[in-house]
């Protein structure tokens, strides 16, 4: 409950210091000097977040504040041969940033920010084929025919996810160009993925004993075993799922 309330608290922390610059810096900044800054930029992107759209103002004359908006959903369906288990998945990638460039030199930034909103995400199901197998916890179950094995899946996270970003390129460039090609490449922090899963249908410990089929649903040993099986999933999941790259080029414009 500590590390919960501690991770809320540098969130906010994070938020509120990006909020502070995209406010009060601009018009402060404005005021002291005698070269206008630029107000606004705007570039579409693509790239690991999916498609997206960001928009820049600058806050110094080496710093910009940019925020923006990423989507990207693809579903697909297969069968194996091998095995006659059908796969259906749905992959949604979605996001909203808040990003404080602070350049270095020339182009190159490096970009401390915030996901405000991650909504990455899968889901899926699964239809296992009479007398073909699964593991759960080790311990091998076969389908069966008169009521076969059907299953969802999902993965979800946390929807606030800080970021570091180094880029190459600036939306609002301190010169009379207007047209720009930006580079981003870094990563999310993702915290607590999780993984669920929930199959229904009859669960047997022989593919030709009909007698040794159980209920998935209302048979304790079995839910037990699915019940281990998603536990172990997401202790990889806490391993290897907490950061999601992100790459990403963008076209843009400064009006």
């Amino acid at each position: 409950m500590y590390e919960k309330r501690k991770w809320k608290r540098s969130i906010c922390v994070l938020a509120g210091a990006l909020i502070c610059f995209a406010v009060l810096l601009p018009s402060t900044c404005l005021a002291q000097s005698d070269n206008p800054l630029p107000r606004f930029g705007l570039q579409v992107s693509a790239g690991t977040l999916g498609a997206g759209i960001q928009a820049a103002t600058a806050v110094t004359h080496k710093s910009n504040v940019r925020v923006g908006f990423n989507y990207f959903s693809y579903s697909a369906s297969t069968t194996s041969n091998s095995n006659n288990i059908t796969f259906n998945g749905t992959l949604r990638l979605e996001s909203a940033e808040l990003l404080l460039d602070q350049y270095l030199f020339g182009g190159v930034h490096i970009s401390p920010g915030l996901a405000m909103y991650y909504g990455n995400q899968a889901t899926g199901t699964a239809a296992i084929g009479a007398g073909q197998s699964i593991t759960l916890n080790s311990v091998q179950y076969y389908s069966q025919a008169a009521t076969p094995i059907t299953g969802t899946g999902s993965f979800t996270a946390s929807k606030y996810a800080p970021e570091i970003l180094l880029g190459f390129g600036n939306l609002l460039p301190r010169s009379t160009r207007h047209f720009t090609v930006n580079f981003d490449v870094g990563v999310m922090f993702v915290r607590s993925p999780l993984i669920a899963l929930n199959l229904v249908g009859n669960a047997c410990l022989s593919p030709t004993n009909a007698s040794t089929c159980m209920p998935i649903a209302t048979t304790p040993s079995v839910e037990s075993n699915l019940m281990a099986e998603q536990t172990k999933l997401n202790n990889t999941a806490a391993s290897y799922l907490k950061y999601w790259p992100v790459i990403r080029l963008g076209f843009g414009y400064k009006f």
